[in-house]
C-alpha cells in the first residue's frame, strides 16, 4: 500500500481530488450509497469491468482515508462488509453538484450509460 496522502496542494480541489482518484472510487462511493452495506462480491458485480485486484486496493484506499469502513465478520465463510463512514457520505455530498453535471452531460451528448446489476436480487437496475 502507498504512503498516505498528506500534499502539499495547491487549493481544496487538488486535496480533494487526491482522495478519489482514480476511475472506481467514485463508483464505490456511489454504490454504498445507493445500496448501503455491500459485501465485497455485491460490489464487484456493481462495477462491471473492475478487477478484484484493483477493487481490494481502491477499498484499502478508502479506509485508510477514513471513507469507507471494514467489518470483518468472524464466520465460515468470511464475511466482509463495507459501508461508509460520516466522512464519506459527506463526500458524497460535495460529489452530488458533480454527479448532477455528468447527468446533464450524458443527456446533452446522448452518451450511453451503464446499468449495472447492482441490487441485491440479482435482477441488476437495468431489470427495473
Amino acid at each position: 500500500m502507498g504512503a498516505k496522502r498528506f500534499g502539499p496542494y495547491f487549493c481544496g480541489i487538488d486535496a480533494a481530488m487526491d482522495v478519489v482518484s482514480g476511475k472506481w472510487k467514485g463508483l464505490i462511493l456511489w454504490e454504498l450509497e445507493n445500496y448501503g452495506v455491500r459485501r465485497f462480491g455485491e460490489l464487484r458485480r456493481g462495477l462491471p469491468g473492475v478487477s478484484e485486484k484493483m477493487l481490494i486496493q481502491q477499498l484499502r484506499e478508502l479506509e485508510e482515508d477514513g471513507l469507507v469502513d471494514r467489518t470483518a465478520h468472524p464466520e465460515v465463510p468470511p464475511r466482509v462488509e463495507y459501508r461508509l463512514t460520516a466522512l464519506g457520505r459527506s463526500l458524497n455530498t460535495a460529489l452530488e453538484p458533480l454527479g448532477a453535471w455528468g447527468r446533464e452531460r450524458i443527456e446533452r451528448t446522448g452518451a450511453a450509460r451503464i446499468h449495472p446489476l447492482s441490487d441485491t436480487t440479482g435482477q441488476g437496475a437495468a431489470a427495473k
